[in-house]
């Protein structure tokens, strides 16, 4: 997963690389050259133009590492936060792909920890820990080989004795960083999660006056969160500061050696500055020696979360993607389906059979939990079938693209879920488009990067939105068409920036009735060949129940319709009605038809319009 990205990105990480190592070779050359003019100036015979080139070669030195800094800097860390961007992209289209059952499992905030703060330790490990990791190698090297050539081998293996005790320190340090951080990670994982869960329910919190208990619970994994960061913080005070100690000890200990050295006359004036000055820069490298462990436990214990996600397949494959399918009539043949979610609890659905003409309606009525939604889960392969067979125009599902099997179904689910968007947006979602690249633009990409263009375009598409909205998002009147049948057009009107009104997070400035509306309208505006409302009109009254349905019979006419509800008044008018009563089929039949039969579908019928007699009295 990583190495794709270093072998896409390989030109600048080497040209970084081998700046950086240019920094460091200006770097050890400078103590050199201090320690040259102090001997200079001490002896005769050392003039000032001498000192005007010691010092020029020193200014250059420092200037040639300034812009090398610069240069190493851009390389790398730019790179790095351009795979952290593109792996965050991989992610993101992995798990759109994943099947509901993935969601099912895995939480909504342990998912955005993976976005958030594991990509995030990636991008250290793969950016700042690796100039850190190869700085401290290089500069140790070129130190150490100055230090041999330029004063003497004894004093370098002196200091490099407290080098050998760091690197014991980091081996120990790495084996037991990477659990903390791993459980470090878990812990913020299920504090994220629990923080996404009570702000979505917030007002049922409030409803039962819960305040008090979820503080509570939060406050369990707060003190888990905290706990786990304090593990890493106790161990970083215990190897940060010892990586100083046992640096000030050498320090103490080269300096009061090459003082003895110099006075016994085996080290010139000139070389023990310099020594002390190389002894300064192996300073960084034991420093960076630790940073770079530090980001690497981190990076490796968030590689094997995120690996563990992107590691999952989904259940359901696209097995049509090859084939040239690409569009439905609308005919649906379902044949002795059984699904079960979980084998050990029984099939929710056995030996389902049906068959639905082209733009004919289906409705399928029954009590709660028997299997009704499940039905429009398996027509839009949410879910695999465990036996039958489904199929469309005379096509099995699975040898259907995914893509055309999901583009000819336009779904209303029971959760009227909307974006934090405008109304037009919401409504306009199934159809809108991405605005095509110009083939000129591309033009530049050898010159300036495909990327480079790519972003500038994107850019130039969200400052001119609000012209574009209508051929990126559909024709206004086209949704103001879609949201008239859908009975909601009155309603957007009111709004105070009527279809551009921002509707906020899941829709929580609409009511239960408006968002449904605009739900339906969104499928409506798809105008696809296969229609599935799942319990869509449970929301609102009878009278706008009867507008909707007689708008959807005349926009729906030649085309197939599948309803789902309660109420039957909502699908009374079916060409066939499916009574479903503990997974199976109990009666099918036009409404006629199953009146005659007296059965299930007719004691409903009598008790639900007792009850709307019993309410007309009330009133």
């Amino acid at each position: 997963m990583l190495w794709k990205y270093v072998k896409k990105y390989r030109r600048q990480y080497i040209c970084g690389i081998l700046i950086l190592f240019a920094v460091d070779m200006l770097s050890v050359y400078i103590p050199q050259f201090t320690g040259e003019v102090t001997d200079g100036l001490t002896t005769s015979g050392f003039t000032s133009s001498d000192v005007g080139r010691l010092i020029l070669l020193i200014f250059l030195c420092g200037l040639g590492m300034a812009v090398g800094r610069f240069g190493w800097r851009w390389f790398l860390f730019v790179t790095a936060r351009k795979i952290e961007r593109e792996m965050r992209d991989e992610m993101f289209e992995h798990l759109t792909g994943m099947t509901q059952d993935f969601y099912n499992k895995n939480k909504t905030g342990d998912l955005m920890a993976h976005f958030t703060n594991d990509i995030a330790s990636l991008r250290v490990a793969i950016g700042p820990a690796v100039i850190s990791s190869f700085d401290a190698i290089v500069m140790t090297v070129l130190v150490l080989t100055k230090m041999i050539l330029y004063i003497n081998l004894k004093i370098t293996v002196i200091a490099c004795i407290p080098m050998l005790v760091i690197l014991a320190g980091a081996l120990y340090y790495c084996n037991v960083a990477e659990k903390y951080y791993t459980d470090k990670n878990n812990a913020f994982s299920d504090l994220s999660d629990r923080v996404q869960e009570s702000f979505s329910g917030v007002r049922v919190i409030k409803a039962f006056v819960q305040e008090k208990h979820e503080m509570e619970e939060f406050d369990k994994v707060n003190s888990k969160n905290r706990k786990m960061a304090m593990r890493v913080v106790k161990l970083n005070m215990v190897f940060g500061p010892g990586i100083e100690l046992i640096i000030g000890i050498c320090r103490a200990i080269t300096i009061i050696y090459g003082g003895w050295q110099m006075i016994e006359g085996q080290l010139s004036l000139a070389q023990f500055i310099a020594f002390n000055q190389y002894i300064g820069m192996l300073v960084w490298p034991m420093i960076a020696v630790g940073d770079s462990i530090n980001a690497f436990s981190q990076g490796r214990a968030a590689y094997g979360r995120i690996r563990k996600i992107m590691d999952e397949k989904p259940e359901i494959e696209d097995t049509g993607k090859d084939n040239d399918i690409t569009s439905l009539e609308g005919e649906i043949d379902i044949r002795n389906v059984s699904f079960s979610y979980v084998p050990e609890y029984g099939n929710v659905l056995d030996d389902i059979s049906v068959h639905i003409d082209k733009g004919s309606t289906l409705a399928i009525i029954g009590k709660t939990g028997c299997g009704k939604t499940t039905i429009a889960n398996l027509l839009v392969r949410l879910y695999e079938t465990t036996n039958g067979t489904i199929s469309f125009d005379g096509h099995d599902i699975k040898e259907i693209p995914m893509d055309t099997l999901r583009t000819e179904i336009a779904y209303v689910p029971q959760d009227n879920f909307l974006f934090s968007d405008t109304v037009q947006s919401n409504i306009a979602f199934g159809v809108r488009k991405w605005m095509e690249i110009p083939e000129e633009k591309f033009s530049l990409a050898k010159f300036r990067g495909k990327e480079t263009i790519i972003a500038e375009i994107m850019d130039e598409n969200l400052k001119k939105r609000a012209e574009q909205v209508d051929k990126a998002y559909g024709d206004l009147e086209q949704v103001e068409e879609a949201a008239k049948t859908a009975c909601v057009h009155d309603n957007i009107i009111e709004f105070p920036n009527k279809y551009a009104t921002i509707v906020g997070e899941r829709g929580v400035t609409m009511s239960g009735g408006q968002k449904q509306r605009t739900s339906i309208a969104r499928a409506i505006m798809k105008k696809a060949p296969i229609l599935i409302l799942d319990d869509a009109l449970s929301a609102v009254d009878t009278d706008t129940e009867e507008k909707i349905l007689e708008n959807l019979k005349t926009d729906r006419k030649g085309k197939t319709t599948i309803i789902i509800a309660h109420r039957i008044t909502t699908i009374q008018n079916a060409d066939k009605i499916m009574v479903i009563d503990d997974g199976k089929v109990a009666e099918l039949g036009s409404h006629d038809e199953l009146m005659k039969l007296g059965g299930i579908y007719a004691r409903l019928y009598e008790k639900q319009q007792l009850e709307k007699m019993l309410d007309e009295m009330a009133e």
